[in-house]
């Protein structure tokens, strides 16, 4: 009885072993046959269920696995590791308090398990928290100092900070130990502007390989095109940038019919009879929504008005959302369209009330605090009705700069659109015609600034903005460049040095190349610039 309790122990460990191995080189179907079997001879094995978690994680099944790591937990209280992950998809999913109580349990009983270490500082890096996040990876780092995940993740925290010298060194870590390392590439060609081909060169080079997968040719084709531009080739810079566009857009799933459905949906229920209808909202003052499109001009804007004295800023939070994904409970499909269509009926003051009580752990100390999400432009009817004292600016760019800025950036798991130059030119055109119904419906009530003014000229538009916002002028405000928190945006280099208006027209450079964006906008009825 003893040996064969011995043997199935040692099977177990072997197979559970073997699932792991399976999730890391991306054969999920092995690893979930793995899974299966160890649960199938022990069903409360705690390991066999967090293997469940990881690999809903790797499948992007979050509700699979919250359930797998709450099993986890169930069965190991104290399972640190489970408790951070679920940390991680609470703030996913928007449900902060729920993620600060799992962080909370993560950390209380965190080991010198390396990779918990690592988990529980991304939690941080989510709450805005970038200094407790360093300390967890710098433990992570002390663990396993060669571990390439770490060092870009602890270099990407320093690059929020401000700190580029410490963000080199970490990447160039990560390249002795991998020169062909993409993502690395990609962040290194970011910390400034180049003076030579050397980098260039050596992307080249590795874009010659016949293994590269697509995210590793659009990290390496985006950072090509960035340091391209440097140097002013560009019609290189274009070939790159094009290239890295249509290697991201093949790993990217885009459902364009859906998207016009939810905005026509949004049209309309949000008109101004229905605002008249609302019952009253939260009569809180101190939310400022900055929002818009990506690229246009958000952070600079932040920035201006965050270096106030009595105005923190909450980083890019999606807690408005979650309020009413959470008010509504089960309602609906779950899809866009089904949230905001149901949302329509939610009592003003509760989701007010709900989205202050989501936000409370990111407001800081002071009187007001910004959140600069540039996607809650599709909310503003529900930020007037939910949040009549909350402060609302819309920051505009010219389309043209506007579509190219997105289509020349690669980023991390939103816009989808932004990687093929007619899908930017639609979806931009119908945030444009969105805007302007909201303008008509709801004018007077969100401030509208212009990116080109604000950059070309800043101290009369960063009065007008502290002025909307009720707030006595002071001078800092002016001094944007010179905080010294952490930015969390891809523009975390640029915030960083005074205004200048280096990128207003920098679509000219490639008018021929983007002729299709200009003729699909041209088509719907979208002036190319201001």
């Amino acid at each position: 009885m003893a040996q064969h309790s011995a043997d199935q122990a040692n099977w177990l460990r072997s197979t559970l072993r073997e699932g792991f191995e399976r999730l890391q080189r991306g054969d999920q179907a092995g690893a979930a046959n793995c899974c299966r079997q160890v649960l199938e001879r022990k069903p409360d094995l705690a390991e066999g269920h967090f293997l469940v978690g990881m690999i809903a994680l790797n499948a992007d099944d979050s509700r699979t696995a919250i359930q797998g790591f709450g099993s986890v937990t169930k069965l190991q209280p104290k399972h640190s590791g489970a408790w951070a992950q679920l940390a991680r998809l609470f703030m996913r999913r928007g449900q902060v308090n729920r993620a600060e109580d799992a962080l909370a349990k993560a950390v209380a009983h965190a080991d010198d398990n390396p990779m918990v270490q690592d988990t529980i500082a991304t939690v941080y890096t989510l709450l805005g928290n970038a200094e407790a996040a360093s300390q967890w990876q710098e433990k992570a780092l002390a663990r396993h100092p060669n571990n390439i995940g770490f060092l870009i993740n602890r270099a990407n925290n320093q690059m929020f900070m401000g700190d580029f010298t410490g963000a080199r060194s970490r990447l160039e870590s990560a390249l002795t130990l991998n020169p062909r390392h993409a993502n690395t590439h990609w962040l290194m060609s970011s910390l400034e502007k180049v003076v030579d081909r050397k980098h260039i060169d050596e992307m080249k080079e590795i874009l010659k390989g016949d293994q590269l997968k697509d995210q590793e040719i659009a990290y390496l084709s985006y950072a090509l095109g960035k340091e391209l531009e440097d140097l002013k080739d560009w019609p290189a810079a274009f070939e790159a940038f094009a290239a890295g566009a249509a290697a991201r857009r093949r790993t990217l799933q885009y459902d364009e019919a859906a998207e016009i459905g939810f905005f026509e949906m949004l049209t309309e229920t949000y008109t101004r009879e229905w605002q008249q209808a609302r019952a009253p909202g939260c009569d809180s003052t101190a939310p400022i929504f900055i929002l818009g499109q990506p690229r246009t001009g958000t952070t600079l804007i932040e920035r201006i008005i965050s270096s106030h004295s009595a105005v923190h800023s909450a980083g890019e939070l999606r807690q408005f959302e979650g309020a009413c994904r959470r008010l509504l409970g089960a309602k609906g499909d779950g899809s866009a369209e089904s949230v905001f269509r149901a949302a329509a009926e939610l009592d003003p003051r509760q989701l007010g009330n709900a989205y202050m009580t989501l936000t409370q752990p990111m407001q800081g100390e002071l009187e007001r605090f910004v959140d600069k999400l540039p996607m809650n432009f599709r909310f503003v009817p529900l930020i007037l009705a939910a949040l009549p004292n909350a402060k609302i600016i819309h920051v505009r760019r010219s389309p043209m700069d506007a579509c190219f800025a997105s289509f020349k950036q690669l980023f991390a798991d939103a816009y989808p659109h932004s990687y093929e130059q007619t899908e930017m030119a639609r979806h931009h055109a119908r945030y444009y015609q969105l805007m302007s119904d909201w303008r008509e419906r709801f004018g007077g009530q969100f401030h509208e600034v212009d990116y080109e003014k604000v950059a070309a000229d800043p101290e009369p538009h960063a009065h007008a903005l502290i002025e909307f916002l009720d707030l006595p002028w002071e001078d800092q405000c002016l001094n944007f460049y010179q905080q010294q928190g952490a930015v969390t945006t891809a523009s975390v280099v640029q915030v960083r040095e005074a205004a200048h208006t280096r990128s207003v027209g920098r679509w000219r450079r490639y008018e021929e190349q983007l002729q299709p964006m200009q003729t699909e906008l041209r088509r719907l009825g979208v002036p190319l610039e201001h």
